[in-house]
């Protein structure tokens, strides 16, 4: 959704004329692969961070405009509220030390950026979800100035007709309601692109949401909403809800949310792109001037802005991607799992485990998904979100006995996940130091049994134990993780509980 977009509205006419540029970007895509107009690989891998600004009181702060100004770098870019930023590590091949350059780069675009938020009284967090944001934070008055949200908030609550209704429960229930999409910029996430070819796309998605389950169970970073303690990961159902167009009715008849998990393991890039048309009404029936078909037909590379724009506005975990480079059309798969934090090192730890895992996934010869149904997948998803660190999880039985079995997201991703990215590292050709590095880093969590969802969840509970309330208690939870994000070491590694005050005198 990067697009510029203008707002304005819509009349009937637009919409007859969307749905058919679709069709015809569509058609475009599936001549591009038939044709093999693709890029030829090179094992490129892409980064984002979205960002929260909080203030020395650990409340967020409605600043982003103001950030960016003095910021003044296009590897940074506003999100849905004026709370939001993103951060944008341009493309790198997978190999040699790439970890370690990223994470070099990182702490210094971030520190950077905390420096310029610095001068207008606040910081920067990664975090999945503010623990300290309250409802009123949460409001239309509070989007981002910029015309393709107030655009996409309108058409999303004109398409739903009525309030937006949260309900989830978890370690505490918290039901309510919105009059916007806004609660949506609560999610705050990483997203880790891996460009492909048509040939091993589907292996690769097809592996990505094999693993998507793990992937929370031991990155999960989101345990509070609104003062509540929900899921360990809360980001999924809350986004969920958030972007829900539809009215309880239609949710009964089965109708698929825009947030959507989906429905089957696929055979090509061009089933999730069909889905989309079929499902999904437009949101943005923005058109472009380009026709695809014809430009294909004078032997150019089409934009399929239409199609772009409409894939934007449906929200799988493993997102299909396309984009052109350097005058080549492209495949992504945009993993958006992930929540952001809690250190550079966690995020570039979560990043190494994916990247390996679903190489290794995706080469094996007797693959994950067709071992395991999907609904097994989706349902995995569901209990790690809930779950965390202590999910189970179902996965395929090893050796000849087939089937599936009930094991612990911890000693799956011990046993069995750690030593497939290890291979899968491998693979990519990434130095030795950086693999051991970073899956070490995953393998302590699993040890311990410890990710940020349950660090912030038992330094809370600690600090409920001193006396503080829970408004107080969330505040001193969040600016404690901040402290600590700061000196940079990993997760597994942090103390519980708040520092022990400094007596006077």
């Amino acid at each position: 959704m990067g697009e510029k977009v203008v707002a304005g509205r819509f009349d009937l006419s637009d919409r007859q004329l969307y749905r058919d540029k679709l069709r015809r970007c569509l058609a475009g895509l599936e001549r591009l692969l038939a044709e093999k107009r693709f890029d030829r690989p090179k094992n490129l891998m892409g980064l984002e961070i979205e960002l929260n600004l909080l203030g020395a009181d650990g409340m967020p702060r409605m600043l982003n405009g103001q950030v960016l100004e003095r910021i003044a770098s296009r590897d940074f870019q506003t999100e849905l509220a004026m709370f939001n930023l993103e951060v944008n590590i341009a493309p790198h091949r997978l190999g040699g030390r790439v970890f370690d350059r990223l994470a070099e780069e990182l702490r210094t675009s971030l520190a950077y950026a905390d420096r310029k938020a610095g001068e207008l009284d606040a910081g920067i967090v990664m975090i999945g979800i503010l623990p300290t944001l309250d409802r009123d934070d949460l409001v239309s008055s509070n989007l981002s100035a910029v015309d393709r949200y107030t655009l996409l908030n309108d058409q999303i609550v004109a398409a739903r007709g009525e309030d937006f209704a949260l309900d989830i429960e978890g370690v505490e229930r918290l039901t309510c309601t919105s009059k916007s999409i806004v609660p949506e910029a609560a999610c705050t996430s990483v997203q880790l692109h891996l460009q492909v070819t048509p040939g091993r796309f589907a292996d690769v998605w097809n592996a990505a949401q094999a693993v998507a389950a793990a992937q929370i169970a031991v990155g999960a970073n989101s345990p509070f909403l609104f003062g509540r303690e929900l899921w360990r990961e809360s980001r999924p159902p809350l986004f969920q809800q958030s972007t829900d167009t539809r009215p309880p009715e239609l949710q009964a008849q089965g109708v698929r949310p825009r947030t959507w998990f989906g429905e089957r393991w696929i055979s090509s890039a061009f089933d999730l792109f069909e889905e989309n048309l079929r499902y999904f009404p437009a949101l943005l029936p923005i058109c472009a001037d380009e026709d695809p078909l014809d430009v294909l037909d004078a032997g150019g590379i089409p934009q399929l802005g239409e199609l772009v724009l409409h894939n934007g506005t449906v929200y799988r975990w493993n997102r299909p991607v396309y984009g052109i480079a350097d005058g080549f059309p492209h495949l992504r798969v945009e993993n958006r799992v992930l929540p952001a934090g809690p250190t550079v090192t966690d995020v570039l730890a979560n990043a190494a485990f994916y990247y390996g895992v679903v190489r290794a996934l995706a080469e094996d010869s007797r693959p994950v998904w067709t071992r395991l149904p999907f609904e097994a997948a989706a349902a995995n998803f569901d209990a790690a979100c809930r779950y965390g660190i202590d999910a189970r999880l179902e996965w395929p039985r090893r050796g000849r006995l087939g089937g599936t079995t009930q094991v612990d997201a911890v000693g799956l991703v011990r046993d069995e996940l750690l030593p497939l990215a290890e291979a899968g590292l491998d693979a990519w050709g990434v130095d030795p130091a950086d693999r051991d590095l970073y899956l070490g880093v995953i393998e302590e969590r699993c040890r311990r049994r410890t990710n940020g969802a349950s660090w912030q969840a038992a330094t809370f509970h600690r600090a409920l134990e001193t006396g503080l309330s829970r408004d107080a208690a969330l505040a001193a939870t969040t600016r404690r993780y901040r402290e600590l994000t700061l000196l940079g070491e990993p997760v597994h590694s942090w103390p519980v509980g708040l520092p022990e005050p400094v007596p006077l005198g």
